[in-house]
């Protein structure tokens, strides 16, 4: 089992966070066409609710820009993944169809308005996820961006180094068809869909696309960290 803990520092900065966190035994596959029906359904409410110009204005997605920004990263450059996703939508190109388990996250993601983080926890050196900000310098491969510039962003690390933000995930524990141990983690930095029935429902997403077995949910606020 993997734990997360928040550094002082960045619990004092944002003290609202609450991070919903999911580890399950799970079989991804190839995109699923009953689980893109759904996608589907909520591509197609995103892209009636919203204008272009209001979907930084989504609760979730505007506290984890605030977190950017208070932290001095532009969050119009780097983008919080939940608001990419959504401006895809809204523009017309639909969301990246990669396989079951990321697909299923995105799904979370653009209903929730949160950044998910989903790895491949048998990648995770150690057993503990330590959230902090990203440091000048640091080396950072996001999934499909190349050395990405994490200075300044939310980065989650382990014993060798970072492995995710609200931006992008680090190639080194990115999901596979082979994946077969999840650890997924909700960013709810400000509350939108609540965080008890975003990861109720995701447990239900997973059981039914991926067969999870054995998981493991829990809640972890920022607030017992920063004392």
């Amino acid at each position: 089992m993997k734990t997360v803990s928040i550094e002082k520092a960045f619990a004092t900065t944002c003290p609202a966070l609450r991070i919903g966190v999911i580890q399950a035994r799970v079989v991804n596959s190839e995109s699923d066409p009953a689980l893109w029906q759904l996608i589907g359904a909520e591509e197609s409410h995103i892209a009636s609710a919203y204008r272009l110009d209001e979907i930084n204005k989504r609760p979730a997605i505007q506290a984890t820009r605030k977190a950017y920004r208070a932290f001095g990263k532009d969050p119009n450059r780097y983008r919080v993944s939940s608001e990419a996703l959504c401006r895809r939508i809204v523009k017309g190109m639909g969301i990246y169809r990669i396989d079951t388990l990321v697909d299923l996250g995105n799904l979370v993601s653009i209903r929730a308005g949160y950044s998910i983080g989903a790895f491949d926890a048998d990648h995770i050196d150690g057993d503990n996820l330590t959230l902090g900000v990203g440091r000048e310098g640091e080396l950072f491969h996001g999934i499909g961006r190349g050395v990405l510039n994490i200075e300044g962003l939310p980065v989650y690390r382990d014993h060798t180094g970072g492995i995710g933000t609200p931006t992008s995930d680090e190639e080194r524990t990115k999901i596979s068809l082979d994946t077969r141990s999840l650890l997924l983690l909700i960013n709810a930095y400000g509350e939108e869909m609540p965080l008890d029935e975003t990861i109720d429902w995701t447990v239900e997403l997973l059981t039914q696309f991926v067969s999870a077995t054995d998981i493991h949910t829990t809640i972890v606020p920022a607030s017992q960290f920063a004392q």
